[in-house]
């Protein structure tokens, strides 16, 4: 059973980029997916999640407008769309998941994860 993110890099203010998290040994549709970061001396952030229907999603304020959770059932894959990136966001993104299907709450969902990725890199910097 894995998660792995992937997809991250070094991108100039302003530009875009999208992360996948690619589940193994499990059927990633069964579960809510989330997106988690941790910038260097700062705590692990919560920055958005997905249910198994791509009308129950939830962002932090900090993203809000700007970054779009999705997911693809059929690729076993979620994704992470950023848009307008600022040096704010560097940090090392990590996926997850949570058991239940829908969360009626952010802050259900982010404190469901039960199961982490290994993180990517992103970097944001001129």
């Amino acid at each position: 059973v894995q998660l792995q993110a992937s997809g991250g890099g070094l991108v100039q203010p302003g530009e875009s980029l999208t992360l996948s998290c690619a589940a193994s040994g499990f059927t990633l549709a069964y579960f809510t997916v989330g997106w988690f970061r941790q910038a260097p001396g700062k705590e692990r952030e919560w920055v958005s999640c997905i249910g198994v229907r791509d009308f129950n999603t939830y962002y932090a304020d900090s993203v809000k407008g700007r970054f779009a959770i999705s997911r693809d059932n059929a690729k076993n894959t979620a994704y992470l769309r950023m848009d307008n990136l600022n040096p704010e966001d560097t940090a090392v993104y990590y996926c997850a998941v949570a058991p239940r299907r829908y969360y009626s709450s952010s802050d259900d969902c982010r404190n469901d994860m039960n199961h982490w990725g290994k993180g990517t890199q992103v970097t944001v910097s001129s």
